[in-house]
């Protein structure tokens, strides 16, 4: 099998320079033939030591969301990029938003802008889930109650004093609906308080959203 047919039946996946030097163990510098299939359009590069299948290669490729994953890791995505996906708020999301317990970063990648903001252990390990993307892609995502309480945490100068407040950051601000919120697992919310920043603004939309 040819190198540009092994990257092929891979193309749904990110592509590690381990993996690939792996796979180019016959070259006597394979890293030279890594810098060859870039210039063929074979590989593309999303940051250093990552890749996916170039241009040339069609094929599916791995989505935005699986790449964040790896793009700097540990990492789930999280805030407006999840709650978008979930069709919690009306917005189209222009970046790719996770959290990670390493210092926050950001990536300017030709896949788009990739944004990683640090969180604290243990309330960072809560409320996570792996949903499944397209041709059996997987990928660690915030849910939906996580994903808000980030929200709420992770942005400068928030904070929710009165359920009022609450209310009209959730419904007016985020333009999140009251049906798509009553569904939220709230009694789940609370046993993250005691580890999470900005507590008292989180009990506020608990509850805000137990009152609906």
């Amino acid at each position: 099998m040819t190198i540009d047919q092994v990257i092929y039946h891979h193309s749904t996946q990110p592509l590690t320079h381990q993996l690939l030097t792996s796979w180019l163990k016959d070259y006597k510098r394979p890293n030279d033939k890594i810098n060859a299939l870039k210039s063929e359009g074979l590989l593309s590069s999303v940051k250093k030591g990552l890749y996916i299948a170039g241009e040339k290669i069609h094929a599916i490729k791995p989505e935005t969301t699986l790449m964040a994953n790896h793009i700097l890791g540990p990492s789930y995505v999280s805030v407006d990029t999840a709650l978008s996906y979930y069709g919690l708020i009306p917005e189209r999301v222009y970046e790719i938003a996770s959290m990670t317990t390493k210092a926050s970063r950001e990536f300017n990648t030709p896949m788009g802008v990739f944004t990683y903001t640090h969180l604290p252990l243990p309330y960072y390990s809560f409320g996570l889930r792996t949903i499944k993307l397209l041709s059996e892609q997987y990928a660690i995502v915030a849910s939906p109650e996580k994903a808000l309480c980030d929200k709420i945490v992770t942005t400068s100068g928030l904070t929710l004093r009165s359920m009022a407040g609450a209310y009209s950051y959730l419904v007016d601000n985020l333009r999140m609906d009251e049906t798509a919120l009553k569904e939220f697992n709230t009694p789940m919310m609370e046993e993250w308080i005691n580890n999470a920043p900005k507590k008292e603004s989180l009990l506020m939309v608990i509850k805000t959203i137990d009152s609906l």
